[in-house]
């Protein structure tokens, strides 16, 4: 590490014109290529899977988007002239537009299909001539732009659909930019100079900036959600400021110790460097477990995540010492600059608060650690509750025409409409025929079935499908009640007999699906991530209390952040009111992807804590003066870098889209409570109640260990010369713990 930014040192202008020349030439690139993002939503294997493909082979002209124009009168009913001429024009003018493919109008069908009882509202299907990731935006606009001309007093137009989502507003860039601007201004605070905190600005960026445009392009080749990009640049900035406010904060404390502007960078990547990359492989672990799912949605989403991290971490450790020479000792504010000029150098001491709760934690660790037990084990609760489902349009917010569109299509026609689900299957021969045929009314008289259609065959008379609306809506639990009861006893009992296999598709059978794979594996994921985690921290800090205790507050941080998420998603707290529409159901792709971001934020935090702990304990062998002096010295960073990445986290909640602000909830739920109450309270009481047995590791498994040290290699030989004092005091630890198993073992043997 030392090499590495004593030559970005030596040719910062190379270095900084050479990450100048990347993120030209990716941004150029995605410009010239455009996206390729998919919401592949299917897991290999399952039925509702199959489902779509059969109907896809089948029926290859039903493979458009299908979306609705719906409309509402107040006072009159929809058949009335004026209306239906109204309506009709506008419907032809959508069905001639680029991109539609045909227009199915309840004017133009039999009895009263498409219009509600009561004659107040109606829809028509807009199926457009490919899927909605393949859409043209402005194709989708002028379909809306068309159905909204025809409003009026009194009649009401709205649209739903995959597609038409396509163009709700994304709020452009409002959220980074908020995100931005509170970091600038908490980084100006905690170091008082203007240039100092424009760099970590700068340096996350220049890498978030290139890692964006490389998701771009990764999108041509593989699967990637159009989300990735946002949440890339979502975890990529609050990272990315904080990983190079940690390297900043370093190299100011070596200019204020006298170390020259080129020395002080180079050990400042040299050492807080170090945690850096560390900090940054255990979130890039973290994100890559999701590979082991084996599911191509989360796949692009856990590489283009792992990308942005990486190239933030490269970043902090190439492009940022090139800037700090650049601007040599304005990293210091004015004052700490005459203060150096007229006083001298002189060691950076922690004074005022921080200084003071590390000795109130040192004073009092048992009750500080039951206090933070208490609150963590509090905001858990609603974790118990969680349920994965379908969130749908109609948890999008009021004001949103998706939204107006799927509540007036519920009120007029019962929320079932909303959501049908899709029968398919392969047709032999007349006992098939004669099964289907008479399905339709087999499943009208299932309970939670409105309504069933007449089996629909292909040309070919080998595939045939029946659509069937169920009584509640898509997100319903009642609905994946009827996708069960379909499944398990109706379609077996219809298919007896014949050569039939009946496949249940639709939107809530296949995020059923969806929700049952990742469900299944998720206590391999977890424990798979949670393992790996556990050995670079047994790697790095050479015990074994450490990675334990990481493990236990990571989860911790995990099931409350969690439960957060529970409340405000699930439970609708306020989530109308901060514009995150109606209360719903989790994604079932949210636990998984949230679990490695999370987890992986929530170990940087250990790893910058731990490492100034581990540094005063190879120094001193003091256990409480190392965690006292680690936790004062790093506290006040720690809580900066917090604050900063509540504040880019929460700011995404302005982006408008339901997933990307549960991220930045949760995110930001997790990061408060990590930094706040778990690595500047339970840890370190911990830690103090634990003794030197923190840095017990069994002298066999020592020796068998690799050495991959966070601490520079002048540092290494004192753990050498510390490793038989912490055997013995460990020792004397679990002969402590043994004495007083034995003593009670003694009264109870008296008390019988």
């Amino acid at each position: 590490m030392a090499a590495l930014a004593r030559w970005c040192v030596q040719h910062r202008l190379v270095a900084v014109l050479l990450w100048l020349a990347a993120f030209g030439g990716v941004s150029a690139a995605a410009v010239v290529t455009g996206s390729a993002y998919s919401n592949d939503y299917e897991a290999p294997g399952t039925e509702s899977g199959r489902a779509t493909q059969l109907l896809a082979e089948g029926f290859p002209g039903l493979g458009g988007d299908s979306d609705t124009v719906v409309w509402h009168t107040s006072p009159g009913t929809v058949r009335s002239a004026d209306v239906e001429q109204s309506m009709t024009r506008a419907l032809d003018k959508i069905e001639k537009l680029p991109g539609v493919a045909s227009v199915d109008s309840p004017y133009q069908r039999q009895g009263s299909e498409g219009i509600s009882a009561d004659g107040r509202t109606a829809y028509a299907t807009v199926t457009f001539a490919d899927r909605a990731e393949n859409l043209d935006k402005g194709e989708v606009q002028a379909v809306v732009d068309t159905a909204k001309a025809a409003e009026a007093k009194g009649l009401d137009v709205e649209l739903g659909g995959t597609a038409i989502a396509l163009t709700k507003s994304s709020g452009g860039h409002v959220a980074e930019i908020v995100g931005v601007a509170v970091a600038a201004v908490v980084l100006f605070l905690a170091f008082g100079s203007l240039a100092a905190s424009m760099l970590p600005i700068a340096t996350a960026l220049i890498g978030v900036g290139t890692a964006y445009a490389g998701i771009v392009l990764l999108g041509h080749a593989m699967t990637v959600a159009d989300f990735a990009p946002m949440l890339g640049m979502l975890v990529g900035l609050g990272v990315g400021i904080d990983y190079a406010l940690f390297i900043v904060t370093r190299h100011r404390r070596g200019l204020k110790r006298g170390l020259p502007v080129a020395e002080a960078a180079q050990n400042a990547v040299a050492t807080t460097g170090r945690a850096v990359v560390f900090a940054g492989a255990t979130v890039c672990i973290a994100l890559l477990g999701m590979l082991i799912l084996r599911l191509g949605f989360l796949n692009g989403v856990a590489i283009a995540a792992s990308l942005t991290v990486v190239l933030t971490v490269a970043a902090s450790v190439t492009l940022l010492p090139a800037l700090l020479s650049f601007i040599g000792p304005r990293a210091l504010s004015r004052r700490e600059r005459r203060r150096l000029e007229e006083h001298g150098p002189a060691p950076e001491v922690a004074t005022g608060f921080a200084a003071r709760w590390s000795a109130f934690v040192e004073r009092h660790p048992k009750l500080l650690g039951a206090v933070a037990v208490v609150v963590m084990a509090l905001l858990a609760l609603p974790t118990f509750s969680l349920h994965l489902g379908t969130s749908d349009q109609g948890n999008d917010p009021k004001a949103a025409t998706t939204r107006q569109a799927y509540d007036l299509i519920g009120e007029g026609f019962g929320p079932g409409v909303n959501g049908p689900l899709t029968l398919v299957t392969k047709v032999g021969g007349a006992e098939d025929r004669l099964a289907l045929d008479n399905l339709d009314a087999t499943l009208r008289a299932t309970e939670g079935v409105a309504s069933a259609d007449p089996v629909t065959y292909n040309s070919a008379g080998d595939t045939a499908f029946l659509t069937v609306v169920p009584t509640s809506a898509p997100q319903s639990q009642k609905t994946s009640d009827l996708v069960d009861r379909l499944r398990t006893d109706v379609l077996p009992r219809a298919e007896s007999g014949t050569s039939l296999d009946v496949q249940v598709g639709g939107v809530t059978a296949s995020y059923d699906d969806f929700a049952d794979v990742i469900v299944g594996k998720l206590p391999l994921f977890v424990g798979v991530v949670i393992s790996l985690g556990c050995v670079l921290l047994l790697l790095a800090f050479r015990s074994i209390g450490i990675p334990l205790k990481a493990a236990v507050m990571n989860i911790a941080a995990v099931a409350a952040a969690f439960g957060v998420v529970v409340a405000i998603f699930q439970w609708g707290w306020g989530s109308e009111l901060l514009g995150l529409g109606r209360a719903g159901p989790i994604e079932p792709f949210l636990p998984v992807i949230m679990v490695s971001v999370l987890f992986g934020l929530s170990m940087d935090y250990q790893v910058f804590l731990v490492s100034r702990m581990y540094e005063e304990w190879l120094e001193t062998g003091d256990n409480r003066r190392a965690v006292r002096v680690g936790l004062a010295e790093t506290s006040r960073v720690i809580n900066s870098a917090a604050v900063i990445m509540i504040s880019v986290f929460l700011a995404f909640v302005l982006s408008g889209d339901r997933v990307i602000a549960m991220f930045g909830i949760a995110l930001a739920a997790a990061v408060a409570l990590d930094a706040f109450i778990l690595r500047t309270l339970l840890v370190p009481a911990l830690m103090h109640l634990l003794g030197g047995a923190n840095w017990w590791l069994p002298g066999w498994l020592d020796r068998r260990l690799p050495r991959i040290s966070i601490e520079p290699p002048e540092c290494r030989a004192a753990h050498e010369r510390l490793a038989e004092a912490t055997d013995a005091e460990a020792a004397d630890v679990l002969d402590g713990a043994d004495a007083a198993n034995a003593e009670v073992a003694d009264v109870l043997a008296k008390e019988r």
